[in-house]
């Protein structure tokens, strides 16, 4: 019994061990890795992921999947850049994206709660639908301008210092603590969990499922649009292919932190280390110079090997 504990215990861990072996690896492979330039740059880059993986954790612990987070985040970013372009107040404009993200989250919902599509189906299309939606309002041109380079506050939500860190680290790590207590410290998140355990069973004992599950994915929307608006001011450009495949990241992140895909296990704080992990990845695959080709692949093996690893984690806790 104390054995059983112990490997079940370690397995929590498993995400931040391999975390840590891959900076260690990394960083003798190339010392360049841990100078704090590349460090902040690093959690400036992940932020991006972090934020859509949070959302994404929620929606795999109800047993679902979204697959049109990244096309919201570029419908989204889109319309932001276009309204300040427009002359909009930049805070007017920051609220619009993050609305219109939630919306366009809240349709997920919809479409998976009360229409009874499959979450996988459902999402596939609107992926695609946002997609094209972003091609047809930008014509399949970058958006900029004057008015986003030379306003002070857009530039600082993807560009800016507070203290020496980087804003969108700041605001990830904000996020983060509004998540982890909203999932581990409330009656949503109990819910949540229920539902991505036995659905019939939480529907029985009085949890409003459709409603949670429209809550869930506006959750997934509105993280994706601020993402949108931290890309978006980063590159001073809203490009109408941003956040092509975020959402492989997105899942994998959870799924590598100990998100189950059959839904009613993870943790929030396994998501912020996959994430970190995914990203120490890439960052050190670029340092050390290998084909951004090569890079996918690794890639799509990493999120093979932890899909197979929740695959056999499932076999035996059955």
């Amino acid at each position: 019994m104390d054995k059983a504990r112990k490997k079940l215990d370690l397995s929590k861990y498993m995400a931040l061990i391999a975390l840590v072996v891959l900076v260690i690896l990394i960083t003798f492979l190339n010392p360049q890795f841990i100078a704090p330039s590349n460090l902040m740059n690093l959690l400036r880059q992940s932020s991006i992921n972090c934020l859509i993986a949070f959302g994404m954790t929620f929606v795999i612990l109800t047993g679902g999947i979204d697959l049109s987070v990244g096309s919201v985040l570029a419908f989204t970013g889109a319309v932001a850049a276009t309204l300040i372009l427009s002359g909009t107040p930049v805070w007017l404009a920051c609220i619009v994206c993050l609305v219109l993200g939630a919306v366009l989250g809240g349709v997920n919902g919809f479409l998976i709660s009360y229409g009874k599509v499959t979450a996988f189906i459902a999402t596939l299309a609107t992926m695609t639908i946002w997609r094209g939606a972003t091609y047809v309002f930008t014509g399949g041109n970058p958006i900029t301008g004057p008015n986003m380079n030379n306003s002070f506050f857009f530039q600082f939500i993807g560009n800016g210092y507070l203290f020496g860190i980087p804003f969108p680290v700041i605001i990830t790590l904000l996020i983060f603590a509004a998540v982890y207590i909203l999932l581990h410290k409330t009656a949503f998140g109990r819910k949540t969990f229920a539902l991505g355990g036995n659905e019939k069973a939480a529907f029985v004992a009085g949890v409003k499922t459709k409603k949670i599950i429209v809550v869930i994915y506006v959750i997934s929307g509105l993280l994706a649009a601020l993402a949108a608006l931290i890309l978006t001011s980063r590159l001073s450009s809203a490009q109408p292919d941003a956040g092509t495949s975020y959402e492989m990241d997105a899942i994998a992140s959870a799924v590598i932190g100990g998100a189950s895909l059959m839904g009613g296990k993870g943790r929030m704080q396994g998501t912020l280390v996959g994430a970190l992990l995914i990203a120490t990845l890439s960052n050190g695959m670029n340092l050390l110079g290998i084909n951004s080709f090569y890079q996918q692949i690794v890639k799509g093996l990493v999120i093979l090997v932890a899909v197979m690893i929740d695959s056999q984690s499932q076999k035996k806790n059955g």
